[in-house]
């Protein structure tokens, strides 16, 4: 059988085929979670991404594994996602780290930012790891593959895991790529306003400062003519009619309804709620109802810029209406 992906490092061939993939149920888009002994401690929910430039340890599974504040060095550069959210580490601290089951097992001290935010997993190996380790990655056969002294090691995904992870990642919408901030001359060119559209100071458009005067004046005419395509407000996005497209939940007729207990939030966040609620309320996207002992609750994280946030915390609704990625035609 011919292997899907070979690597050699260290005269040690490296490959994965079909019969690696066996177990693994397809079809098979799960991320690689995998399981670390981290000082001492086995870690589970140790998420593998090729696409992270560093190693993420966050803040709840710093706290549980009891390790000592002090051992965090300072680290001023901020981390970026996907999407552009800034996170300032709260430090980068040191640990051993295992990797295999001996004899087939790498030791080594590796170093991780440590993130406070949000996030369904404990610990993310980005890059600089893997690349320490020699490692081979194959999401297809949920597994991680390296050199040892002892010829070739590998850890294998937890799949349900996994998917329990996955689960809870696009339901609070976390980001966990990320990038640390390069130094000065590599950063992309500041943007530029344009000129208040209409002479609504708040419908404006930002453009780049390295287009030609050609292209500038071409792309300020097309963002004028296209004004009515943009959402300046909740006001903006009115609701879709019922007859071009309808959700509806594919709720369990078995579960028995769950009564959350009711937060009690600081004065703070009781005002961004009441915000909220009344920017939602004047634009038609929400109703009174008349049932509050079955609502969902609320759920504020606060943003870079000190805002907060507002979610709506339906962790039991998910658990009653698990999510289909293959509904019936």
């Amino acid at each position: 059988m011919e292997p899907l992906f070979k690597q050699r490092r260290k005269n040690q061939d490296m490959f994965f085929n079909e019969e690696d993939a066996r177990g693994v149920k397809q079809p098979d888009n799960d991320p690689l979670v995998i399981t670390l002994t981290i000082e001492g401690f086995n870690t589970k929910r140790i998420l593998v991404d090729n696409g992270s430039s560093t190693d993420i340890m966050y803040l709840p599974a710093f706290q549980q594994l009891k390790l000592d504040p002090g051992r965090l060095r300072p680290f001023d550069s901020p981390l970026f996602s996907f999407s552009r959210d800034r996170v300032y580490p709260k430090g980068i601290l040191t640990l051993k780290v295992t990797i295999g089951i001996y004899p087939k097992q790498l030791t080594h001290q590796l170093d991780f930012l440590v993130v406070d935010c949000p996030s369904s997993y404990n610990v993310i190996i980005g890059r600089p790891t893997l690349n320490r380790w020699k490692a081979a990655t194959s999401t297809y056969c949920l597994k991680v593959r390296f050199p040892t002294e002892d010829d070739v090691g590998e850890v294998k995904g937890d799949q349900v895991l996994a998917r329990e992870c996955y689960q809870a990642v696009l339901a609070a919408k976390e980001n966990h790529t990320w990038t640390i901030e390069k130094e000065k001359e590599d950063k992309v060119e500041a943007l530029e306003a344009v000129e208040p559209v209409k002479g609504e100071t708040a419908k404006m458009m930002r453009i780049g400062t390295t287009l030609s005067p050609e292209m500038r004046t071409k792309l300020i005419q097309f963002l004028k003519e296209n004004l009515d395509v943009f959402a300046w407000s909740h006001e903006d996005m009115p609701d879709i009619s019922r007859q071009v497209i309808q959700h509806e939940l594919n709720v369990d007729p078995g579960r028995k309804p769950i009564q959350q207990r009711r937060q009690v939030f600081a004065l703070e966040q009781s005002q961004a709620i009441t915000d909220e609620v009344n920017k939602l309320l004047q634009a038609g996207f929400i109703r009174e109802v008349y049932y509050p002992e079955w609502l969902a609750n609320i759920v504020l994280v606060k943003k870079v810029n000190g805002k907060w946030r507002m979610y709506v915390d339906f962790t039991d609704l998910n658990k009653a209406c698990p999510k289909d990625s293959f509904p019936p035609a």
